[in-house]
């Protein structure tokens, strides 16, 4: 008996290791649609001016990685830590491998090209740090990463990949 009492207390030990080395900056749900990657700092100096800033130039791309399942964007909400939303209130379809950038900025939607305008000339990701949260349209999580420009940024270029 108390052979078994030691090798159960190993194993949850050994449990409590593994769920303690998970990194706690990322939660990972059972979702079609993943963050892909995040452009958090716009090339060149930040202008949010409407007519000549480069807040088109900051995105997040958001990525189908079911095989064979396509996914309408519309009711899916994207957050930030400080809590800006945007709700994809339109038809977006991505089929299997397909991807959405997600602009700040006005422009033109388009499913060709890819591109969904968030008509706010703000910018939403953080230039040093921020967390990413991406919701179904039932609320629950599809996918959620949090960065720092120093721990995730290392070439500098403003740009991070989540999921390849």
């Amino acid at each position: 008996m108390r052979i078994r009492l030691v090798a159960a207390t190993a194993t949850a030990a050994g449990t409590l290791a593994v769920l303690a080395a998970v990194p706690a900056h990322a939660t990972e749900y059972r979702s079609a649609l993943k963050i892909k990657g995040v452009q958090y700092d716009a090339p060149g100096r930040d202008s949010n001016s409407c007519t000549t800033g480069n807040t088109d130039e900051e995105y997040l791309t958001i990525k189908n990685y079911s095989s064979g399942t396509t996914v309408n964007l519309r009711g899916y909400v994207v957050k930030d830590k400080a809590g800006n939303k945007f709700t994809f209130s339109h038809n977006h379809y991505l089929q299997p491998g397909d991807y959405v950038k997600l602009r700040g900025g006005h422009g033109t939607d388009s499913d060709r090209n890819n591109v969904v305008y968030r008509n706010n000339c703000n910018f939403m990701w953080n230039n040093d740090k921020d967390t990413i949260y991406l919701y179904k349209p039932s609320g629950s999580g599809a996918d959620s990463h949090a960065y720092t420009k120093s721990g995730n940024d290392p070439d500098g270029n403003g740009y991070i990949t989540f999921h390849g």
